[in-house]
């Protein structure tokens, strides 16, 4: 898959600041919504990265990942652990932009907005469940489609179809729940091809349509959603956090040190 910077992304280039190899976004919630908000209504192409500490130690360990991810028209500091490490080694205090918190408004502003949106990814079960949560909470959203692709790698002729499928649609918006770093390749390589705004919810999904329960208030705040994640599911969640959040804090005490160093 090919992929280029689009012109907006290399406009907040000068806006974003690094955690390892990762280029975060410095932009508030509301204006990262009215940005997003403003491309769809300009018929502008666009993807939008939700980083946390997963996505930085993949991007610092793999450049060609974080290529794609840094070519992004956004990539917000999703985790605490981001927002923490952007107060730690810069001064700034970064509001978060999560999925979870992103997806609900969108689907807020786009019934509201007469915006249609598409659904890419996740199982059949869970877009079912979406499907019944659009039409109980947004009954005036207009759902371009629904798609639960094979759990393998398209061939040429699917992506083909895929693309061609999304873009006849009218879809403006595009949830991908494809999972990191699988989504974020995803949208690098085909965002310019699609005349919408794609945005990489990944697990945000099936937390908002009621399949997964979210963490509590004061989890979130306090930067454990990864522990309340982990105890829903220890035995395929623990050596991937174990590993993740060892290399998250190792990277960041290397860069701490290098920048100090200067």
């Amino acid at each position: 898959m090919s992929f280029s910077i689009t012109s907006d992304a290399q406009a907040l280039l000068s806006f974003r600041k690094k955690i390892g190899s990762l280029e975060v976004t410095l932009v508030s919630y509301h204006e990262f919504i009215r940005e997003v908000l403003q491309a769809v209504h300009q018929r502008r192409s666009g993807y939008a990265c939700f980083a946390n500490a997963h996505m930085v130690v993949e991007a610092t360990r793999d450049p060609a990942f974080a290529n794609r991810v840094n070519a992004a028209t956004w990539t917000t500091a999703d985790g605490v652990p981001v927002a923490w490490a952007l107060r730690f080694l810069y001064g700034i205090r970064q509001e978060r932009i999560t999925g979870l918190d992103v997806l609900p408004t969108l689907l807020q502003e786009a019934a509201s907005e007469n915006v249609p949106v598409y659904f890419y990814g996740s199982t059949p079960e869970v877009l079912d469940s979406c499907a019944n949560f659009c039409r109980h909470h947004h009954p005036n959203l207009s759902i371009a489609g629904m798609y639960s692709p094979p759990f393998r790698s398209l061939t040429f002729a699917e992506e083909e179809d895929i693309v061609e499928r999304i873009s006849a649609s009218g879809a403006r918006l595009v949830f991908v729940v494809l999972g990191c770093p699988k989504q974020e390749k995803w949208m690098a390589g085909l965002s310019h091809r699609i005349p919408a705004v794609l945005l990489g919810v990944g697990g945000a999904l099936p937390v908002t349509v009621g399949v997964q329960k979210r963490a509590p208030r004061w989890m979130q705040l306090a930067g454990l959603e990864w522990l309340y994640r982990l105890l829903q599911e220890p035995r395929r969640l623990f050596s991937r956090y174990f590993m993740t959040n060892s290399l998250f804090v190792y990277y960041l005490l290397k860069q701490w040190f290098l920048q100090k160093s200067d």
